[in-house]
C-alpha cells in the first residue's frame, strides 16, 4: 500500500525523549491550533480549550506533576487539553449566535434546536456532562496525533499527570477550565531508542 498518511502513521510513536534544542515553527504551531479548532465535536459546541505552553520555567514546574516525565520539560511546546467547568445556557446561546452570523441561518430555523439543547443539558447531571466533554477531547487528541504525524511533528499523548496540580499552577479555575489530557510536541532526540522499535498492533485482519 502506497499511502502517505499510512507511512506517517507508521512513522509516529509516543516520543519518550525530545530534542530540547529544536522548536516548532509558528507555521507548525498554527496548524495544530487550527486542527484543535476544526476537529468535529458533538453538536459542534466545543466546550473545550487548548493551552499552548512554551515558557521553559513553566514546563519545568509541570514535570513533578507529570510523574517526572521529562517530555514535558524537553518538548518544544506542551498542549494542555481542557474542558469547561460548566456548560451553561449562555454558552449554547453564544454558539447559535455564531451559527446565525456565519451561516446566515434564519433565527426561526435555529431556535427549536437551541431550545432542545438547552433543555437536554439541563436534565443531565454534572458528572454526565463532564464525561461527555471529556469524550470530545479524545476525538481532538486523535486528530492532533494524526496531523502531527502528517506534519512530521513528534508527540507523546499523556494521561499520566496530576490534573489538580496542573489546574493550580496554570490558574485554570479562574479561566473556568479543568485539564484532562497533556500532549508534549516537538522533535525526537536522535538517541531515543523507542524511535527504532517495530510498531506492535493487532493487525487489520
Amino acid at each position: 500500500m502506497n499511502s502517505k498518511i499510512i507511512e506517517s502513521l507508521n512513522w509516529r510513536y509516543a516520543t519518550k525523549k525530545f530534542d530540547s534544542s529544536k522548536k516548532l515553527s509558528a507555521e507548525k504551531l498554527s496548524i495544530l491550533k487550527q486542527t484543535f479548532n476544526l476537529t468535529a465535536t458533538s453538536y459542534g459546541l466545543q466546550p473545550l480549550k487548548m493551552l499552548v505552553i512554551s515558557n521553559e520555567e513553566v514546563k519545568k514546574k509541570l514535570v513533578p506533576f507529570s510523574f517526572n516525565q521529562p517530555q514535558v520539560k524537553d518538548a518544544s511546546h506542551v498542549l494542555v487539553l481542557c474542558i469547561d467547568n460548566k456548560l451553561t445556557a449562555k454558552f449554547i446561546q453564544e454558539h447559535f449566535k455564531r451559527v446565525e452570523n456565519l451561516q446566515e441561518t434564519d433565527r426561526s430555523i435555529l431556535e427549536p434546536f437551541e431550545k432542545f439543547l438547552i433543555n437536554n443539558f439541563e436534565t443531565k447531571s454534572a458528572a454526565d456532562i463532564k464525561l461527555w466533554m471529556i469524550n470530545q477531547l479524545y476525538l481532538i487528541l486523535g486528530a492532533l496525533l494524526t496531523v502531527c504525524a502528517a506534519e512530521e511533528i513528534d508527540s507523546c499523548p499523556m494521561e499520566g499527570f496530576q490534573p489538580e496540580k496542573y489546574d493550580e499552577l496554570l490558574k485554570l479555575e479562574g479561566k473556568n477550565l479543568q485539564s484532562v489530557l497533556v500532549l508534549p510536541v516537538g522533535y525526537r532526540a536522535e538517541d531515543d531508542m523507542f524511535a527504532t522499535l517495530k510498531k506492535v498492533r493487532r493487525g487489520v485482519d
